[in-house]
């Protein structure tokens, strides 16, 4: 018969790799993709908690600290889980601690293996507290100056310290440290800004400088906090506790201490606790939070099931195959972890701009105090206020902090889609992509074939020919033949097949067997063409079947045929709806088959894709996406299979079908479709264009109110407060516009059918 496609395990990706691994003021060690941040030869690593890390402030503090320290390889931070790890070829870590101290970062050290820590409250009881007291201090202050006219007198000047001192005791502090260690981050700016505020009498404005800024700092915390919330979700869809079998019945046990092989129970309602295989009972699953499917799931025994998903309704007795911390939940957890640390391309940019912008806004501001008086009217006073207020507006931290909250927000909504982005570098490169090559079987067909058509010749009743035709191939491990069983058994559930003798397997062509006496043949075009019974009609009918992409079988009798069948690959339901996605977006959808031109014809045609080509070997394939490449531009390719991997490797961004539980994929891949839906093809690109607006707005924002306020700054219409108020005003702005993908798909409530 003729050779049918299996479904493929996942390939082993490419590693084209951005080698960019520049220091700069945003989270990320490298910029390469995850599977490239490997422990370099030869350096240990050790793991710190900084419990005052909360920004790329404090990052870039850390960095200038400690990348210059003989013996430290690299640094790699996580942001959202405050830890950092240092590569190092040391024998006593005493100076990266006692550096991490003299910056006043809090650390503790961690074990290699030890969990992420319980998130502390972005505002605590004792800060809410200075914060109140400080902002009455500070409107009291600022009101009895305006109603005396007089900003110095003791009762302004009583009350603009007890503000300071309520909530700028930290911002000082950490500006003290920045200008030790020379960095010109915001903590140095503010600071310098608040003291010369001081200097030159006007106390009013230094605290409510120092209020604002600690105001927008808290606000700005709790923002990141629903960012670092929506990471940290993935990991707590696990329960802690397993319903796990003992000798002496069942007992709740800690996940952590359930061992590989260990039979557990599920109930109605419960989460799964273990990836795990069922071996007794049959369940509906909720699987959204592993995959994004919407609809529940049918399992029974031999079924994978994934740790985090939800037992609709059933008890499911199940065999554990992976520990907690190597399940599929866990490993989507790490991945978007440290997809999150990887800094995209405009995050790079960012970085770029702002390692400039910064001091040649310090140099214009020092420029403004000390040759204004001199070249222009007004006083010193009036100058060096002025150049305070440049200092203030000098603070990249709205576009610093834009790009991270925006990229974290992204890779959290996709992955709670059923989508894994391996990094900021596809997640934006999707944007970019004109045309996207698919494998035929496994992404947009289902890669099982079954019984499609059945008719008997001859007068022979067509039951007795199905039954004759299951007898035969029965025997045979092929898919083709496999399927016409299937077919056979759905439409006779009762019935038993009959005996065959003398049965054997005719290489390429089919079967052939005894049956009560009488030789039958079972087989493709080829065979009967072999037998010589292949009439005009018969050659008319098989044309027919194989023109539409079906695989075509004739049963013959005695070298007569009595009965044709057909199966095929059946296409996905959601495949249709997957190719007008795609192009809705002007994307080209091209199909790329190992099947003859025929099948991958036919298929393409009942799918609207256009370009569709067959009998591709992998190398065809690959370079069929470098044509794609030129012809287009950048390309993505979609597989699910060893023979996909040369194209997967060539395209710009390569897809994996199918993930969920299938370690190699998860770690590989560049985007990961954790079920086999390949509409999400679509929802990838769309999320990705979506990204990049945002980023864009929030780019345009941050740069557009800077140049507002440096204009007001140059004419001296511009405050202080203002500039403090405008500065994390547009902080604020960029990381709410960013926040708001973590709401690009909706979310359906868990257990919900």
């Amino acid at each position: 018969m003729t050779q049918h496609s299996h479904p493929k395990p996942a390939p082993h990706r490419h590693a084209a790799a951005d080698a960019c691994c520049t220091a700069g003021t945003q989270a990320g060690a490298c910029a390469s993709p995850p599977r490239q941040t490997l422990p370099p030869d030869g350096a240990d690593q050790v793991r710190y908690r900084i419990d005052q890390m909360d920004c790329p402030t404090e990052e870039r503090l850390i960095r200038n600290r400690l990348e210059p320290m003989a013996g430290v390889v690299r640094l790699d931070f996580n942001l959202l889980e405050r830890e950092l790890t240092v590569h190092h070829r040391l024998t006593d870590l005493q100076p990266i601690a006692a550096a991490l101290e003299e910056l006043d970062m809090a650390p503790s050290l961690l074990a290699a293996d030890a969990p992420a820590a319980a998130a502390r409250p972005a505002l605590s009881a004792r800060l809410k507290g200075s914060l109140a007291v400080s902002g009455l201090a500070a409107i009291g202050a600022e009101a009895l100056a305006w109603s005396s006219g007089q900003e110095s007198s003791w009762p302004v000047v009583a009350l603009a310290a007890v503000s300071i001192l309520s909530a700028g005791l930290p911002t000082l502090k950490k500006g003290w440290i920045a200008l030790k260690n020379l960095t010109l981050n915001i903590y140095f700016l503010m600071s310098l800004a608040v003291a010369g505020a001081m200097i030159i009498g006007k106390w009013p404005e230094a605290a409510m400088v120092v209020f604002l800024f600690a105001i927008a700092e808290a606000i700005e915390a709790l923002s990141l906090a629903r960012a670092r919330h929506a990471i940290k979700s993935l990991t707590a869809l696990a329960p802690e506790t397993a319903e796990v079998r003992m000798a002496d019945g069942w007992q709740q046990q800690a996940v952590a201490d359930v061992a590989v092989g260990c039979r557990i129970r599920v109930r109605t309602g419960a989460r799964v606790p273990l990836d795990a295989r069922v071996e007794s009972g049959c369940a509906a699953l909720d699987q959204a939070p592993i995959t994004g499917e919407s609809l529940p799931l049918d399992k029974q025994a031999g079924d994978a099931l994934y740790a985090g998903s939800i037992v609709i309704d059933g008890v499911l007795e199940a065999t554990v195959t992976a520990a907690a911390g190597a399940s599929t939940l866990a490993r989507i957890a790490a991945a978007v972890q440290s997809a999150q640390s990887q800094r995209a391309p405009t995050q790079r940019l960012v970085d770029r701009f702002a390692h400039y912008y910064t001091p040649a806004v310090v140099a214009l501001a020092v420029a403004m105090a000390m040759l204004g008086p001199l070249l222009f009217a007004g006083t010193w006073g009036d100058w060096l206020y002025q150049a305070l207020v440049m200092l203030v507006i000098a603070c990249p931290c709205a576009l610093v902090v834009s790009t991270p909250v925006t990229v974290v927000s992204a890779l959290a909504a996709a992955a709670r889609h059923g989508i894994l982005i391996k990094g900021g570098t596809y997640l934006e490169g999707g944007r970019l992509l004109k045309a996207v090559a698919l494998d035929k079987t496994g992404t947009l067909t289902s890669g099982k074939a079954v019984l499609t058509d059945a008719a008997s010749l001859g007068g022979m009743p067509l039951d007795q020919a199905l039954l004759i035709a299951a007898s035969l191939d029965e025997h045979s491990s092929h898919p083709v033949a496999q399927a016409l069983v299937s077919g056979w058994r759905a439409r006779q559930p009762d019935a038993a097949t009959v005996p065959v003798d003398e049965f054997g397997v005719l290489n390429g062509r089919g079967v052939k067997g005894r049956i009560g006496g009488r030789l039958w043949h079972l087989g493709n075009h080829r065979l009967v063409e072999e037998l010589g019974t292949c009439s005009p009609p018969l050659e008319a009918q098989l044309a027919a079947l194989e023109n539409v992409g079906k695989t075509a079988i004739v049963l013959c009798a005695a070298g007569v045929p009595v009965a044709v069948f057909a199966v095929a690959d059946t296409i996905r339901p959601e495949s249709l709806a997957a190719v007008m996605a795609l192009k809705a977006l002007h994307v080209e959808p091209v199909m790329l088959s190992g099947d003859n031109p025929a099948t991958a014809r036919a298929i393409a045609d009942r799918l609207g894709i256009q370009d569709a080509r067959g009998n591709l070997m992998p190398e065809d394939k690959h370079a069929a996406v470098a044509e794609l490449g030129k012809r287009h531009g950048a390309v993505g390719m979609v597989g699910d299979g060893v023979n996909d991997a040369p194209a997967l490797a060539r395209a710009d961004i390569g897809f994996a079908m199918g993930a969920a539980g299938t370690a190699t994929a998860l770690e590989t891949a560049d985007v990961a479709i954790m079920d086999d839906d390949p509409r999400k093809i679509a929802d990838f690109i769309g999320l990705s264009r979506r990204t990049g607006a945002l980023l864009k707005q929030n780019i345009a924002l941050a740069l557009g109110i800077k140049l507002v306020f440096l204009v007001l700054a140059l004419s001296g219409h511009a405050t202080l407060w203002m500039a403090v108020f405008a500065d994390m005003g547009a902080s604020l702005l960029v990381v709410f516009n960013g926040l708001r993908l973590l709401r690009h798909f909706p979310q359906k409530t868990p257990g919900s059918k």
